[in-house]
């Protein structure tokens, strides 16, 4: 059996499921348990980020890149939550200083979308930023959501990058015209000693405009020594 911390809770286009990932503390393999868990399960156990789960996971015979920590599962038991140190330690010990370092190609500065032509072989990645290099600002087109500016460690910006964090993506759904909210969020996020994030590729999706490929989105924003506790509940 395996032993795995979630670091990953993330909003789905489909609300009855929810996507999970997390990172096995003595391997530090990161595995996406598939087929994706149920959001009432979810939401009846009070599955929250630094989660423990374990199972015995495997390979499909057919699995493709970019996403290639998707693992089917048996016997998949939930065991309680870790401490916030060893959450924290997973995080750093997976960490990278750029996006292009975690997804092993160039990431240019504000590209959002991974093309086809240059594959990872990962679809999951940690980064470590500065507290002062994040700000998450509404969604023009849809007030409803979220999105992300940060810098990474070289001082490459992306912007407009899609939260789909489960708690924060809630908590915007909640307070989606409370403009007071985002500063809130933002001055204790900047306060904090360590931000790390989770960053994720998309399924393949071409939109409206073209643009084809795997887009980035922020599956979690870890921030040490506190958290945003509002963010963190159903």
């Amino acid at each position: 059996m395996q032993r795995i911390i979630l670091t990953d809770l993330t909003h789905f286009s489909n609300p009855a499921i929810f996507c999970t990932a997390g990172i096995d503390q003595n391997s530090g393999e990161c595995v996406r348990p598939m087929p994706y868990l149920s959001g009432a399960r979810c939401q009846e156990l009070n599955i929250l980020p630094g989660a423990i789960f374990s199972a015995e996971f495997f390979k499909s015979a057919h699995l493709e890149l970019p996403h290639s920590e998707d693992r089917y599962y048996r016997y998949l038991k939930f065991c309680g939550y870790s401490t916030s140190e060893n959450f924290r330690q997973v995080l750093l010990k997976s960490a990278c200083q750029t996006v292009s370092e975690g997804f092993g190609i160039d990431v240019p500065p504000h590209e959002k979308v991974i093309s086809v032509e240059k594959i990872p072989t990962v679809s999951l990645i940690t980064i470590a930023i500065s507290p002062t290099d994040i700000e998450i600002v509404r969604d023009v087109y849809n007030t409803n959501k979220i999105k992300l500016h940060f810098s990474d460690k070289i001082g490459s910006e992306y912007r407009f990058i899609s939260i789909t964090d489960l708690g924060f993506y809630r908590y915007a759904e909640r307070h989606h015209n409370e403009v007071k909210n985002y500063q809130q969020i933002n001055s204790f996020l900047n306060s904090q000693h360590e931000i790390f994030l989770r960053i994720g590729i998309s399924r393949f999706y071409q939109a409206p405009d073209g643009r084809a490929g795997y887009w980035m989105q922020i599956n979690g924003i870890y921030s040490f020594p506190d958290f945003f506790k509002a963010a963190r509940c159903y």
